[in-house]
């Protein structure tokens, strides 16, 4: 692990903030680079000075968004068989995809913004979004808003913490646990909104 970040150091050193860009696509599209072994040491070349915070965090946020649109396109223009056919050879199984598929369906275009927040889901959650062809400003929005809360908490949490690698791992751990539990909370939320919004259509629908 340390020879890893060491290298993700000297990497985005030596690329600046088109490597951040860079690896974040890379990382929303099917080739799972972790994030959290991204942003943070771009977190911490900002402490350092030689990077501006905030252009890193829009960096990676634009970045997140391209290979969110990589796999969007993939799946809208390849269609289910194709990406389950070649999608094995970049980790992409079946009962994955089937998972964040379901996870998609089940709580809607809101599971966009979400599963930019949770780990696994991350970069596989566009795959069944370009499958139903979701509308373009809808998926976009929702895309940034998840990416650059994820990148933000992930490049505040490097820039803290400095270069310390085993406390970057453990807080970045944890970012993501408190983020599954805000994620979780949100989902209730829209659900309880969804189903109050049709009880009430009901209700008009059919006036006593």
């Amino acid at each position: 692990m340390h020879a890893v970040v060491d290298w993700l150091l000297q990497t985005i050193g030596t690329l600046g903030y088109p490597g951040i860009f860079l690896l974040m696509a890379m990382e929303s599209s099917i080739i799972p680079i972790p994030s959290e072994l991204v942003m943070p040491p771009a977190g911490y070349l900002a402490q350092q000075g030689q990077m501006n915070m905030f252009v890193a965090i829009l960096c990676g946020t634009a970045g997140s968004l391209v290979g969110a649109y990589a796999n969007y396109y993939a799946a809208h223009y390849l269609g289910r068989p194709l990406v389950l056919k070649y999608g094995k050879y970049v980790f992409i199984t079946e009962e994955k995809f089937a998972k964040v598929e379901k996870f998609f369906l089940k709580h809607g275009e809101i599971s966009t913004f979400i599963g930019r927040l949770l780990p696994v889901v991350r970069h596989l959650i566009s795959l069944p979004a370009g499958l139903s062809g979701m509308n373009h400003l809808r998926f976009s929005l929702y895309t940034l808003l998840g990416a650059g809360i994820w990148c933000t908490v992930l490049t505040v949490i490097g820039y803290v913490i400095g270069s310390n690698q085993e406390l970057i791992m453990k807080y970045s751990h944890q970012a993501v646990l408190g983020v599954v539990v805000v994620s979780a909370l949100l989902i209730a939320v829209y659900v309880w909104r969804q189903r109050r919004n049709g009880s009430c259509g009901a209700g008009e629908a059919h006036p006593k």
